[in-house]
Order: C-alpha cells, then structure tokens, then sequence
C-alpha cells in the first residue's frame, strides 16, 4: 500500500511540475505568467534597454498599444536587453513607466526568435506562436496596429 502511495504521489508531483513547465516565468513585479494566459494571444514582443534612447521614446507608445488590446486576444509584452532580474528588472521598468507585462525570462527560444543585436526590436507572434513580422527601430501604437491588423486578416 505504501509503495502505491508513492508511486501516485509521484505521479501528481510529476503532473504538476510539467504543467509549470508551460509557464513564461515571472513578469517584472515577480507574478507568475501562466501559459494559460498567453495561449491563443497574438503577441508584441518589445525588446528594451534603459540605455537606449528610441527605448524610452517608444515606451509611452507600447502602453498605449497595450492598453488598445485589452479584450482583442493580443498583449503587449516587454523583454529586458541586458536580462535584469528580480529587483532591478522592476526598478528599470518602472524608472521607464512601463505599464505592459515584461518578461524576466527571455522568450527567443521559446519562440524561436532570430536574436537581433540592435535595439528596440519588436516580434510580432501570431496566435499559433508563429513569428509573423520582425521590427526593428522605434515603432508606434498606431504602425504597430495597423501591422497587426494586417496580419490578423492574412494580408
């Protein structure tokens, strides 16, 4: 009997463990993004750095962005550049004024994202987890609409 026990006990240890596999991590305030949250979501992946000076204009675009897609099956998430964690991923987004999700693990092999050495760089990810459209350079709420838009149509 105890030896069933275990072996169930086990079982459910091991499902449990790899449904946390699915998750991205935790966000910048240290909360756990479910996978259950992002699935089925087209995505704006935004790849930022405090130093850069195109980063800091296009932040306040990104939350307007975000804020546009609340309830059309899109989000806005950011990624730090220079891979902040914990305290100090918190203390650069909100020294920025972000307002979106950013990501402390970064999702390019997730994703299969091609790394690019030149910043801002935004993804765009369709709803299968597909890379649709890579931008470089400082983007705005509006092309950034209009370009999800257009894919979101199969154009």
């Amino acid at each position: 009997m105890r030896r069933q026990l275990q072996i169930v006990v086990g079982l459910i240890a091991g499902l449990f463990l790899a449904g946390c596999a699915d998750d991205w991590g935790v966000d910048q305030h240290a909360r756990k993004v479910p996978a259950a949250q992002l699935e089925g979501q087209w995505l704006v992946i935004n790849y930022w750095a405090e130093w850069c000076g195109p980063c800091r204009t296009e932040i306040p675009e990104l939350n307007r962005l975000d804020d546009q897609l609340q309830g059309r099956h899109a989000r806005v998430l950011g990624v730090n550049f220079d891979a902040l964690q914990g305290d100090d991923l918190n203390e650069a987004a909100s020294a920025l004024g972000i307002r979106f999700t950013v990501l402390a693990q970064d999702p390019a092999q997730r994703l299969e994202l091609p790394r690019s050495d030149v910043l801002p760089t935004t993804y765009i990810i369709d709803d299968q987890g597909k890379l649709r459209e890579r931008l470089v350079g400082e983007q705005t709420a509006a092309g950034l609409q209009a370009k999800l838009a257009k894919l979101q149509a199969g154009e």
